[in-house]
């Protein structure tokens, strides 16, 4: 599926479920960080996970749903990550490329796990503890 293709399915919700990995948050975040302003790019990343995860019955709890802090976090590191070493072909290049730097782990770098699986981090935005986010060109 090509990026417009891919975007659309998850903006309708109908991206089948098993679909919604982790490869494709990124995919996601990559499109709007190559779009949009930091600010702008997580505004839609935020309503845009809220909305499939709704279509898609997915349940609030601690360790699934939407998470704020990690949402917050990860677009700020697909954004700085794009800044760095962009731009790319696609959404595809972009994760065939940054997969490794951008694992799920890799907020631990910034992040206390106590801290980033607390509840307060999933319901607003919590800064990191253990280092700063990188820099991020407005």
């Amino acid at each position: 599926m090509d990026d417009l293709q891919f975007l659309n399915a998850f903006e309708n919700c109908t991206l089948p479920f098993a679909d919604w990995t982790h490869r494709a948050h990124l995919r996601v975040a990559y499109l709007y960080a190559s779009k949009f302003d930091l600010q702008t790019a997580t505004e839609k990343m935020r309503a845009g996970i809220k909305a499939y995860n709704k279509a898609t019955n997915t349940p609030e709890e601690l360790e699934r749903g939407y998470h704020e802090t990690i949402t917050v976090a990860f677009m700020h590191l697909v954004t700085a990550t794009l800044q760095q070493s962009g731009p790319f072909e696609n959404s595809e290049a972009f994760c065939d490329a940054c997969a490794v730097s951008l694992n799920k782990p890799v907020l631990l770098k910034y992040y206390s796990k106590n801290r980033i699986i607390s509840i307060k981090a999933k319901q607003t935005f919590v800064e990191p503890d253990l280092q700063s986010l990188p820099a991020v060109t407005e």
